[in-house]
C-alpha cells in the first residue's frame, strides 16, 4: 500500500484537520449561545431586583417626603428663609423640592426611570446610596462595596476552604468505614443542618463570650486594631473562631453525609470491584474509580458555595458584628437604600453567570467523557 492510500481518512471518517475545525466551530458556537443566554438571564435578575427593590414606585414616594423634609429642615435653619413671608417661604420650598426631584430623575416615568438604573447597574455604574456611607467617608456605591467585600472574602473565603477539605476528607474516611461508630454520628447529626449558622452563632456567643469569656462577641478585630501586624493576625483568626464554628455545624454534617453517599456509591460499581481483582492499591482506586467520577458533583457545590461568599450573609454577619458586604446589603435594605441593593445583587448576578459559565469547562477539565457542545453531553 502506497503512502498516498495510507494518507487518505476512511470513508466516513474525517481527517485530523477537518474533526479540529469542527470540534472549534462547535466549542465557539456553545460558548457565543451561552454567553448570550447567560447574560439575558442577568438582565431579566436585575429588572426583577429594580422592580421589587423600589416597591412598585412605593420607594419613590418616600424618597419624594424625604426631600421635602430635608428642604423644610433647610428652611428653618437658615434665617433668611425663615423669615420670608409664609407664601414666599411655601415658594422657595416648593422650588427646591422640584429641583431635588428632578436631579434625582424622579419626575421621569416609573419605566424610564427602572430602564435607566437598569443600564446604570448592567454597566455597574452604580451611582450613589442614599444613605450608607464608606469608611473614608464617600457615598459612591462601588466604594462602599470594594470596601466590604475583602472582609466578607476574608470570613467566608477561609470557612469555605477549610469547610470542603475538611468535609471531603472526612466523607472519604466514612466511606471506607460504612457503619462506623462516626458513621452513624455524622447520621445522627444532620439534622442539625436544618438551622441557619446565624442560629448556632447566637448560642457559641452565649456560651464563649458570655458565660466563659474565652472568645470575643463579635467584630472583626480588637479595638482599638492592634498596630503591629502580627498581633493584628492573630486579631483577626481569634474573631474568626465563632464564625466558622457556627458554619460548620450550619453545613458540614449534611455536606459529610451527601459526598460519603456519593463515595459509597461508586465504590460498588462493577469497574471498582474489577480494579480490586487485579490487585490495584486501595488508594489508587480511591482517586481513579470513586473520587474522581464524584469530582464534577463536589466542584460545582464547591463553586456554587463560593459565589454566596462574594455576597456575605446579612444575618449572619450582622449578629457577629461582622463589617462585610451581607452587613451593608442588611442595612440598605432596612433604609430603602435602592442604589446599595441593586448593587450587591449586580455583583451577586454577574459572579453567579460567570460560575456557570466556567462549570462547563472544568466538566471537560475533570471528566473526559463530557465534551462541550455535543448533541448528547458525551462522547465516546
Amino acid at each position: 500500500m502506497s503512502e498516498e492510500t495510507q494518507a487518505q481518512p476512511v470513508e466516513g471518517q474525517l481527517s485530523p484537520i477537518k474533526r479540529g475545525q469542527n470540534a472549534l466551530t462547535r466549542v465557539a458556537r456553545y460558548t457565543g449561545v451561552r454567553l448570550v443566554v447567560l447574560f439575558l438571564t442577568v438582565v431579566v435578575a436585575i429588572f426583577l431586583t429594580i422592580m421589587i427593590a423600589n416597591m412598585g414606585g412605593y420607594v419613590d414616594q418616600i424618597r419624594r417626603g424625604e426631600i421635602r423634609e430635608n428642604v423644610n429642615q433647610r428652611a428653618i435653619q437658615n434665617p433668611a428663609i425663615r423669615n420670608l413671608e409664609p407664601a414666599e417661604r411655601q415658594a422657595w420650598i416648593a422650588t427646591n423640592v422640584a429641583i431635588e426631584e428632578d436631579r434625582l430623575g424622579l419626575n421621569d416615568p416609573f419605566i424610564v426611570r427602572t430602564a435607566n438604573y437598569m443600564s446604570n447597574a448592567l454597566s455597574l455604574n452604580l451611582g450613589r446610596s442614599q444613605y450608607l456611607a464608606s469608611d473614608s467617608g464617600s457615598r459612591q456605591v462601588r466604594l462602599i462595596i470594594l470596601e466590604r467585600l475583602p472582609t466578607t472574602l476574608v470570613l467566608f473565603g477561609t470557612a469555605n476552604l477549610l469547610l470542603f477539605f475538611f468535609q471531603l476528607f472526612a466523607a472519604l474516611a466514612l466511606s471506607r468505614k460504612y457503619g462506623s461508630f462516626w458513621d452513624r454520628v455524622i447520621i445522627a447529626l444532620t439534622p442539625l443542618n436544618a438551622a441557619p449558622g446565624w442560629f448556632y452563632g447566637i448560642f457559641l456567643i452565649l456560651i464563649f463570650a458570655a458565660i466563659f469569656r474565652i472568645l470575643p462577641f463579635g467584630g472583626m478585630v480588637d479595638a482599638p486594631p492592634p498596630a503591629n501586624r502580627w498581633l493584628y493576625a492573630l486579631s483577626l483568626m481569634e474573631h474568626m473562631i465563632l464564625p466558622i464554628m457556627a458554619l460548620a455545624i450550619s453545613g458540614s454534617f449534611i455536606a459529610i453525609y451527601y459526598q460519603r453517599t456519593f463515595f459509597l456509591i461508586y465504590s460498588s460499581e462493577d469497574y471498582v470491584e474489577m480494579a480490586k481483582a487485579k490487585g490495584l492499591p486501595s488508594k489508587d482506586i480511591e482517586r481513579r474509580y470513586v473520587l474522581r467520577p464524584t469530582l464534577p458533583t463536589i466542584i460545582t457545590q464547591f463553586l456554587l458555595g463560593l459565589v454566596f461568599v462574594w455576597t456575605g450573609a446579612p444575618i449572619f454577619e450582622t449578629i457577629f458584628e461582622w463589617p462585610g458586604l451581607g452587613r451593608t446589603l442588611f442595612q440598605a435594605v432596612g433604609l430603602y437604600d435602592t442604589p446599595v441593593i441593586v448593587g450587591s445583587t449586580v455583583l451577586f448576578a454577574y459572579i453567579l453567570a460567570l460560575t456557570v459559565f466556567l462549570l462547563d469547562f472544568i466538566y471537560v477539565l475533570v471528566d473526559p467523557r463530557v465534551k462541550i457542545g455535543g448533541g448528547g453531553g458525551t462522547s465516546a
